[in-house]
């Protein structure tokens, strides 16, 4: 039986418009303050002070189109963001400086979120989608350079991409999922550019998936009333692990906690639903939105007790939920 869902432990307002991505940074050293950055509907990227729960500044570098991706590249004052104006931007936010120093046009009209992953000391790649409506371009930052662009055998029919998830083991080439829109998920090895699994998930566009690279297990959620629970085996083949029927549907963002223990997801009905990760056991069910939840992330305090679970939503607010000391 699962426990009574707790309240949230704040609520963010103020953005005075949708939020579709958040991004912790709470892992710095002493003296820095733990923030959260949320990128919304009217362009703009909030900092908000988790202290006193306020916004610290208001970055404005999408040309009031929609931010929905936003991460740091190795602490809090270099970050990337990217927006509905088909623009890439990296900022250097050192010092109280709010500078875009460069910019990546990617050409591409959907909303895949890029994915990064660092490979080595200040350098990182990130996939995005590209130009071409079933391609990914893998590029690495900050020098910009081209590494490859994935794209599907012909006659394959898999539609745009709709999310993506990069990942680099120890030893190995990076690796890099894609969910796309026929419901399919598809393994690719960004070395050799080219595709090692395809897997149909869904009937409907994969609209978000997760990777738990230790497992090498992974969940995908789309407009329907199912989760997709698949694995990747020694062949590196996918293949279904196992599924989970939904009350309602629609998925917007899966994220997997980075103890891996839990995971949330963000809901089209309103609410964000918490599973255990190891049996995907439903946890608690957290209902305070008036709109589609877009969006979820945990956040990375080095103490656990302080770390947070928090929701974006269509209702303009940002909900803060303390979940670790209640699962």
């Amino acid at each position: 039986m699962a426990l009574p869902p707790p309240d949230p432990q704040f609520v963010l307002r103020g953005t005075n418009a949708a939020i579709h991505t958040l991004h912790f940074s709470c892992g710095g050293q002493e003296p820095d303050i733990p923030v959260l950055f949320s990128g919304s509907e009217s362009g703009f990227i909030h900092v908000w002070n988790l202290k006193t729960h306020r916004v610290d500044t208001a970055l404005d570098g999408h040309g009031q189109k929609p931010v929905y991706c936003v991460e740091t590249m190795g602490g809090r004052d270099r970050l990337l963001s990217q927006g509905r104006d088909q623009r890439i931007c990296l900022w250097h936010l050192a010092e109280g400086r709010t500078l875009v120093t460069d910019s990546v046009f990617t050409e591409h009209v959907g909303f895949c979120r890029c994915s990064l992953v660092k490979v080595a000391q200040g350098r990182w790649l990130m996939a995005t989608a590209a130009k071409g409506l079933e391609e990914v371009q893998v590029l690495e930052l900050p020098s910009k350079t081209s590494v490859c662009t994935l794209k599907p055998e012909a006659g394959a029919k898999l539609g745009m991409p709709m999310c993506l998830k990069l990942w680099q083991l120890s030893c190995g080439s990076p690796l890099l999922l894609a969910g796309y829109e026929d419901g399919s998920v598809v393994l690719w090895n960004v070395t050799m550019g080219k595709a090692l699994s395809q897997l149909v998930c869904h009937q409907e566009p994969v609209m978000s998936l997760d990777f738990d690279s230790e497992k090498a297990k992974g969940i995908s959620g789309s407009s329907e009333k199912v989760l997709c629970i698949w694995s990747i085996n020694e062949q590196q083949n996918l293949q279904v692990y196992k599924t989970h029927q939904l009350v309602n549907a629609g998925i917007s963002d899966i994220t997997i906690r980075p103890d891996k223990k839990i995971l949330a997801t963000a809901g089209w009905d309103h609410r964000i639903r918490i599973f255990g990760w190891k049996k995907l056991k439903p946890l608690a069910v957290l209902d305070y939105h008036t709109a589609t939840v877009h969006c979820v992330s945990f956040s990375d305090h080095r103490n656990p007790r302080e770390r947070l679970l928090a929701a974006g939503s269509k209702d303009h607010r940002i909900s803060a939920w303390a979940i670790y000391t209640h699962t």
